[in-house]
C-alpha cells in the first residue's frame, strides 16, 4: 500500500516537470530520414515528401519542451515545405498561437486565402502564426528556427484581435523584441538543466515580451482607447459570425448595423485586406469546413448557404483561395488514409 502511494506521488511529480523530447535523423537510414521527420511533425503539419528527397536523405534535429500549456521548440533542418491546411485544422485540436524565430537560413511563409500574404525571413525576425488558420512555410535552405507555442487565451487576453497577427513579422529593432530573442536564446542553451519552475518562469517571461511587442506594433497600450478599439472589433467580428450564412451580410450591411464609417471598418480589418475580404475569406474557410463535415451535401447547396450568388462565383473564389475546385478539395480531404487517426492528412510521397 505504501509502495503504491509513493509511486502515485512520483507520477504526479513527474507530470508537472517539463516534458522534453529530442529527435535526430543522424542515426536513421538515409532513405528513411525525411519520412521519419514527417512523422515527427504529422500531428499538426503536412509535409510533402518526394522520391528525390527520400533518396538524398534529410538532416534534422528537434528539441521541444512543454510546460504549463506552453511549448518551446528548437529545430534545425534541411530545406523542406510544411503546410497547415483547412482539412488538417478541421480534424485536429491544435489552436495555439506560435511565435516563430528565424535564427539562421531563410524561410518564406504564405498565409491568408485571397489576397495571399507572403512573409520572407532572410534575417532574424519574429513571425506570428495562428494555428487555427492555414499557412504554407518553405525553408529554402538549411535553417534553424526557434518557436514558442502559446495558448489562445494567453495571447487573446492582451490582443483581442489576435487572429489578425497571422502572417505578421516584426524584426529585432524594438527593445521588447530584442529582449525576447535574448531570453529565448538563454532558454535554448539552458533548458535541459533547468527546473520545472525555472522553465515556467522563463517561458512566461518570453510570452509577455513577445505578446507585448506585437501589441505595441498594433497600437495597443492598455488604455481606454485600446479598450474601445478591442470592443468595437469584437462586436463586428461577432456580427460577421452570427450572419455568416445570410446572403445579406456585406460591408454595407455592417456599416448600417454598426454606425461605423467604411474608413473605420477598413482600419479595424486592415491586416485582413479590409472587412469585405475578411467576410469573403471567413465564408471560404467555413465552406471548406462544411465540404469535409458534410460529404453528402451538394457543393452548390453549401455555396448558396454561405451567401455566394452562383455556383460559378463560388467555384472561382474557392479555386483562387485553395488552388483547386471544391469537389477536388472534398475528394482529397476525404481520402481514408488522410482521415485515419495518427496519419498525416493530405501528406503523401509525390513523384
Amino acid at each position: 500500500m505504501t509502495s503504491n502511494s509513493t509511486s502515485h506521488a512520483e507520477v504526479e511529480a513527474n507530470a508537472s516537470a517539463p516534458i522534453h523530447h529530442h529527435f535526430s535523423t543522424c542515426d536513421i537510414a538515409r532513405t528513411q530520414q525525411l519520412v521519419a521527420w514527417r512523422d515527427q511533425t504529422s500531428s499538426f503539419l503536412d509535409i510533402a515528401v518526394s522520391h528525390a528527397q527520400v533518396a538524398d536523405g534529410f538532416r534534422a534535429t528537434l528539441d521541444h519542451y512543454r510546460v504549463g500549456g506552453m511549448t518551446f521548440l528548437d529545430a534545425c533542418t534541411d530545406p523542406t515545405t510544411q503546410t497547415r491546411t483547412v482539412a488538417r485544422i478541421s480534424t485536429d485540436v491544435m489552436r495555439d498561437y506560435v511565435f516563430h524565430v528565424l535564427v539562421g537560413g531563410g524561410v518564406e511563409t504564405t498565409t491568408g486565402l485571397y489576397p495571399r500574404r507572403k512573409a520572407l525571413q532572410s534575417r532574424p525576425g519574429i513571425l506570428a502564426l495562428d494555428m487555427n488558420q492555414p499557412m504554407r512555410m518553405e525553408r529554402e535552405c538549411r535553417s534553424r528556427v526557434m518557436a514558442l507555442f502559446l495558448p489562445r487565451a494567453v495571447v487573446e487576453s492582451v490582443l483581442p484581435d489576435a487572429e489578425s497577427l497571422h502572417g505578421r513579422v516584426i524584426d529585432y529593432t524594438s527593445p521588447l523584441a530584442r529582449l525576447f530573442l535574448g531570453e529565448l536564446e538563454v532558454l535554448s542553451r539552458n533548458v535541459g538543466a533547468m527546473s520545472e519552475a525555472e522553465v515556467r518562469v522563463m517561458m512566461t517571461t518570453c510570452a509577455r515580451l513577445i505578446v507585448g511587442a506585437f501589441a505595441k506594433q498594433s497600437g495597443l497600450s492598455g488604455d481606454a482607447r485600446a479598450a474601445v478599439r478591442a470592443a468595437v472589433f469584437g462586436s463586428v467580428r461577432r456580427h460577421v459570425e452570427q450572419h455568416l450564412h445570410e446572403p445579406g451580410l456585406s460591408l454595407e450591411s455592417i456599416v448600417g448595423a454598426s454606425q461605423l464609417s467604411r474608413a473605420t471598418l477598413y482600419r479595424l480589418f486592415e491586416h485582413e485586406g479590409g472587412l469585405a475580404a475578411y467576410i469573403r475569406n471567413r465564408r471560404l474557410r467555413e465552406a471548406a469546413h462544411e465540404l469535409i463535415k458534410f460529404p453528402q451535401a451538394p457543393v452548390v447547396e453549401i455555396a448558396y448557404g454561405l451567401g455566394f450568388k452562383s455556383a460559378a462565383d463560388f467555384n472561382h473564389a474557392f479555386r483562387r483561395a485553395y488552388d483547386m475546385p471544391p469537389r477536388d478539395f472534398r475528394g482529397l480531404a476525404g481520402l481514408p488514409e488522410n482521415r485515419a487517426p495518427g496519419r498525416p492528412a493530405l501528406a503523401a510521397i509525390t513523384p
